[in-house]
């Protein structure tokens, strides 16, 4: 899930000016460890960051939230912390990593205008921005009936043309699958295995094998793309009737991070205004709309 955020049109107020020289006497780097299925997949968020901070280096890392997760452990345990800024999809991980005494208390410029839901009281995390899973499918490979629903994905077309993240795989996307299973039963599930899916690692693989004109992939539901402009030819929509997850990717900065002046400048890059509304998904923020023809939130 890129971020097609915009880096020059960052407004350096005097916070972030008085931060940016603290950043820069720190040595100009930030580390941040971020979730995610493929290398490049936050380039979005390092270019525009450095182009609104001259100086500044991001030193960026995407992998899964899960492996993300254990790294961060044993570099607590070792009491060798080399990451700043960590921004994961394991909601989990952040009351406990609060609790053991391993996060700085930070509220970056616009904290209060964060959900409550989406925000630590303390001030220890709080989300950056939100996502959900939706219905995917290639416009040019389907050309039928558009997808309305889980029940369309058990269709005769798509026999052998799903391409889906493992359910074990993602603790989101295994959620996904247990409120189809609750709601469809696993009639559902079984009919589904007869499509014969191809299942893969990641959620960002589904997309990718859905828009290659080169595979017969048509569809998939275990992804998100960005809800202001979905790449051509793919098309989405959130089920009509059925329950789908969404959350708030949520953010951090470790206590005993190398640069924690980088961190804080990172995050108030992140909750800033300019990338809450150019970021193509659904902004923490209640004082920046959701993307046009979007409530604030689902």
């Amino acid at each position: 899930m890129p971020l097609p955020v915009q880096g020059r049109g960052f407004f350096l107020g005097g916070l972030a000016r008085s931060n940016l020289q603290s950043c820069l006497k720190e040595g100009g780097v930030v580390t941040s460890w971020m979730g995610g299925d493929e290398q490049n997949q936050q380039d979005a968020i390092k270019t525009a960051f450095e182009a609104a901070f001259p100086g500044m280096t991001l030193n960026l890392t995407v992998d899964l939230s899960k492996y993300h997760e254990g790294n961060i452990d044993e570099q607590l345990a070792q009491d060798n912390v080399f990451v700043d800024s960590i921004a994961l999809q394991t909601l989990h991980d952040f009351p406990r990593w609060k609790h053991e005494d391993a996060l700085l208390h930070y509220a970056p410029l616009g904290f209060d205008k964060i959900y409550p839901d989406f925000r630590d009281g303390d001030a220890a995390y709080y989300g950056y921005i939100g996502l959900a899973w939706e219905l995917i499918w290639n416009s040019d490979k389907l050309q039928g009936k558009a997808i309305q629903d889980y029940p369309d994905f058990l269709r005769p077309e798509f026999k052998g043309k799903l391409a889906l993240t493992y359910p074990n795989d993602d603790d989101a996307i295994l959620f996904a699958f247990d409120l189809i299973l609750n709601r469809y039963g696993t009639a559902w599930f079984e009919k589904l295995l007869e499509q014969e899916p191809r299942w893969v690692r990641g959620s960002a693989t589904g997309p990718t094998l859905v828009a290659d004109p080169n595979t017969t992939f048509a569809a998939t539901f275990t992804s998100s793309l960005r809800l202001n402009k979905p790449p051509s030819p793919l098309k989405y929509r959130f089920p009509k009737k059925g329950e789908y997850v969404s959350w708030a990717q949520t953010a951090a900065i470790l206590k005993d991070a190398p640069h924690p002046e980088g961190a804080k400048l990172l995050h108030n890059f992140l909750l800033s205004k300019e990338f809450q509304g150019g970021s193509g998904f659904w902004s923490v923020r209640s004082d920046v709309a959701a993307p046009q023809g979007y409530c604030w939130w689902l």
